[in-house]
């Protein structure tokens, strides 16, 4: 099996230039969609990460260059469907609905920030964060199959970062959802690091999307850098999942521009060459130059839309820093529908001694 057996799908070259006949649902108004949201989560990652550095943050995982992967996958969902993230899906959630606020505080370590709620305020069905890696595969497993027993028009779309290829979890909920022929799409963003193992020290596979060739699921990849090519692969291969036409593996090969996280110093184990060519092809700028070329952008549209991230942003942080912290006993109240007698003589214990410490500091 060779690196050719797999079909590479790309839109736009680094430099925003086409090099293939674009889609025909393509027009100003989808790319101003893409641009402003890419914008928005980059002003985003930017804040998120001066946050944690004035001690207003726990560790953050930055998403910087894996912009166009993320929300291309949120818009080419739909909004029956589900989305199961990992650790670094901040843009797609973002796209489906979920406020920074909530995203700064789960990585506040407050757990509410879990807690999604759709546009109409009823409680959201896509799953928070999964730190743990690969474990998401399999409950998107879950997740597809009820989709086809209740016989529901509904795509479970997961995500994994190319490290989380490397493990059972992963390799076992694509079989299942090959096996099974489950109406699920998994997005692989191959960002070329597992925190600090490059991707050729992951797996001997031409391509990370090969692994999907064994357990009988269709496989392709795509340039993680064109959010066109993104939307375009992720869009069809949920309508096909849909459909009744089974599982896609998608390998987004994209490049993190960033640390591993903000515990991590990337620049002990990469060279800075290298990242200065990934900055090449990053997919704001490739998109902002399409759009530039086809006289559908402009310096005042540009500079108008960083004001308004910058005040989006803003207002999110203001939002989480008002937030009034947990009681302490809320780290009983959520494991069981109802407390066991044994535990309620220390959750008041818990309650007495909150108690006694906010009088001590009045």
């Amino acid at each position: 099996m060779t690196h050719v057996d797999i079909p590479f799908l790309r839109y736009l070259d680094a430099e925003g230039c086409p090099v293939a006949t674009l889609p025909t649902w393509l027009d100003k108004a989808i790319l101003h969609t893409f641009y402003r949201n890419m914008v928005m989560v980059r002003s985003y990652d930017k804040k998120a990460i001066a946050l944690q550095r004035t001690g207003k943050l726990g560790t953050f995982p930055s998403h910087l260059g894996a912009e166009a992967v993320g929300i291309g996958i949120g818009l080419a969902m739909q909004p029956q469907d589900v989305y199961v993230p990992y650790y670094r899906d901040m843009p797609t959630l973002y796209v489906r609905g979920v406020p920074m606020e909530k995203n700064l505080q789960y990585w506040g370590g407050d757990e509410r920030g879990s807690y999604f709620l759709k546009p109409d305020g009823t409680p959201s069905e896509d799953l928070p964060i999964c730190v743990p890696i690969a474990t998401q595969i399999t409950h998107a497993c879950g997740i597809a199959s009820a989709f086809k027993l209740r016989n529901q028009p509904r795509v479970a779309v997961v995500t994994i970062g190319d490290g989380g290829t490397s493990k059972g979890d992963f390799l076992e909920g694509l079989n299942c959802a090959g096996v099974w022929h489950l109406p699920m799409v998994i997005i692989v963003n191959n960002n070329q690091w597992a925190i600090s193992v490059p991707r050729k020290l992951q797996s001997s596979a031409p391509t990370l999307a090969q692994k999907g060739i064994g357990a009988g699921v269709r496989s392709l990849q795509v340039d993680g850098n064109d959010v066109v090519a993104v939307y375009d692969a992720a869009r069809s291969a949920v309508e096909r999942a849909r459909s009744g036409k089974g599982p896609t593996l998608i390998e987004a090969v994209s490049y993190r521009l960033g640390d591993h996280t903000t515990a991590d110093d990337a620049t002990r184990y990469r060279d800075g060459a290298e990242v200065e060519a990934a900055w090449a092809k990053e997919p704001v700028k490739r998109l902002r130059q399409f759009m530039h070329s086809k006289g559908w952008w402009d310096e005042e549209q540009e500079q108008s839309l960083l004001a308004e991230a910058t005040r989006e942003v803003e207002q999110a942080v203001a939002r989480y820093e008002a937030m009034a912290p947990q009681p302490p006993e809320a780290i009983l109240d959520y494991h069981y529908a109802s407390l066991p007698a044994e535990l309620v003589p220390q959750r008041e214990r818990v309650i007495a001694k909150g108690m006694k410490q906010e009088v001590g500091h009045e």
